[in-house]
């Protein structure tokens, strides 16, 4: 006579198959890496088009060009964020604008991006550090020194992003070098 077992019966689990998890993992890193490409390609065509405008300002002002590039493109999502679209505000400059009603922002508005790379550079140029800075090509200094100046909310974090931006689109070759 079979033995009675007193144990309940476990449910059955559906197991994913391996080929199915496969294909998963590769949609997933697929779709991962077309959006890195994609962010790649939009800060690519953003440092094509601002460059002659980074380029004159780092004459004019003695900041290097990899800074002002570096920092639009973090600030502004490569020309995609909302204060870029709504205010031509590439650097995240608080202060005031004309919006219509129901739309607010603390945000300060320009009448074009060159206007907002110009004042970015004005608004530098009064902070402490400039002077000893002042025709230094070391990003890195200038990065450490804006950060350190309360530029951003999270220091740290924004020094690494602004960095990586910069290497990610080479911007950190001087105009000597090119």
């Amino acid at each position: 006579m079979p033995r009675k077992t007193y144990f309940k019966k476990q449910p059955v689990q559906k197991r994913i198959l391996p080929c199915k998890l496969n294909r998963y993992k590769y949609f997933c890193l697929a779709l991962l890496l077309s959006l890195t490409n994609i962010s790649f390609a939009q800060s690519k065509t953003f440092v094509k088009k601002f460059q002659p405008i980074a380029d004159s300002l780092s004459v004019e002002y003695r900041i290097p060009t990899s800074v002002i590039l570096g920092i639009s493109i973090i600030e502004s999502g490569s020309g995609k964020s909302r204060n870029c679209k709504l205010l031509n505000n590439y650097f995240g400059i608080k202060g005031k604008n004309k919006l219509k009603k129901g739309i607010k922002s603390g945000y300060k508005q320009y009448p074009d991006a060159a206007a907002s790379f110009a004042d970015f550079c004005r608004v530098i140029k009064k902070k402490k550090f400039y002077k000893k800075l002042k025709g230094e090509e070391n990003y890195k200094l200038w990065i450490d020194a804006i950060s350190k100046s309360g530029y951003s909310e999270v220091p740290e974090l924004w020094k690494k992003r602004v960095s990586d931006a910069i290497r990610k689109n080479k911007i950190y070759i001087t105009r000597q070098n090119n």
